[in-house]
């Protein structure tokens, strides 16, 4: 059903932009029918990645792309009464397709920027291991035999994107920096929780988990774009 709308959207939008294309020259001063394809780099919130852009004219061009941010770090966060180690992971990579719309003649470098992305990987996790020794009921118990907690989360999915772009997308001349600004609504986050031994029952906890997480939707993008034209 939902790569039904995509596919209805798209054709939507490209009916849009046909119509905008015979029409705008004599509706729009500042129009100009010469296209330009741009590459760009990026670097921001949602990592590292690169957008091939086709622009129709001055006013409205559409980029797809790719972007990724692994991080991995040890024993970030500490528990009171927990001895061990900690290791948190954040993984999100996307694919995307976005259109650029500048409203105004006398800003051509605000732009209106929408459209979506899937996000085939989008986790953030958190693992526990135990060690020393801990007391449970009248029993000493060591830390391995305790067991391990991994608790994950995943917003795999297609997230719509809304957001702002400041400077040109299409450099006067070879290279230019722009900026994006915006956010991109995800899929209502999934919990797993996986214990080893003793810590096995916790997966009976997903349920609230997911209760306690499901507002957590908004994926803020502030971006900086290094644009290279190459037509």
């Amino acid at each position: 059903m939902r790569f039904s709308l995509i596919k209805l959207f798209s054709m939507v939008l490209l009916c849009v932009l046909a119509k905008t294309q015979t029409f705008a020259q004599y509706r729009y001063p500042f129009y100009d029918t010469d296209s330009h394809v741009t590459m760009q780099l990026q670097m921001g919130t949602q990592g590292i990645g690169g957008d091939l852009r086709y622009a129709f004219d001055n006013r409205i061009s559409v980029r797809g792309g790719a972007s990724f941010i692994p991080i991995k770090a040890n024993n970030l966060f500490a528990f009171s009464g927990f001895e061990g180690t900690t290791s948190a992971s954040v993984k999100f990579s996307n694919v995307h397709l976005l259109a650029d719309f500048v409203p105004f003649e006398n800003a051509r470098g605000f732009r209106l920027v929408g459209g979506a992305g899937y996000l085939y990987q989008a986790n953030g996790g958190i693992s526990l291991f135990p060690s020393g020794n801990y007391k449970v009921g009248n029993y000493n118990i060591a830390g391995e035999d305790l067991g391990q907690l991994n608790m994950n989360v995943s917003w795999k999915g297609i997230a719509p994107y809304l957001g702002i772009g400041l400077f040109k997308s299409v450099p006067s001349s070879l290279f230019n920096v722009n900026l994006d600004m915006g956010t991109y609504y995800l899929s209502q986050p999934q919990s797993q929780i996986v214990g080893t031994n003793l810590l096995s029952d916790n997966y009976k906890l997903e349920p609230q988990l997911n209760s306690n997480i499901k507002g957590y939707r908004w994926l803020p993008v502030l971006q900086l774009n290094f644009a290279f034209k190459i037509q």
